[in-house]
């Protein structure tokens, strides 16, 4: 029973991560259109390795998974 509570707690560590990269790829995205449309020339070409990121991020953890997890616009 240790060793299944154990990994319980693995489990809902990678979903804690797994939503808090979900979250923290649609802030990037957010952040770096904006600074893209709005910002310098040097901003402009660091905003779009975030937007590159940001999409990976999106990728692997979803789109939706971090609104669900913290129960975001509920």
């Amino acid at each position: 029973m240790v060793l299944y509570d154990y990994f319980e707690d693995v489990i809902s560590g990678f979903e804690f991560w797994i939503a808090f990269g979900s979250l923290i790829g649609i802030l990037g995205l957010i952040i770096g259109i904006i600074l893209a449309i709005w910002g310098g020339g040097r901003i402009r070409y660091k905003m779009l390795g975030v937007i590159v990121a940001s999409f990976v991020l999106i990728a692997i953890c979803g789109f939706d998974t971090g609104f669900k997890y913290f129960r975001i616009f509920r």
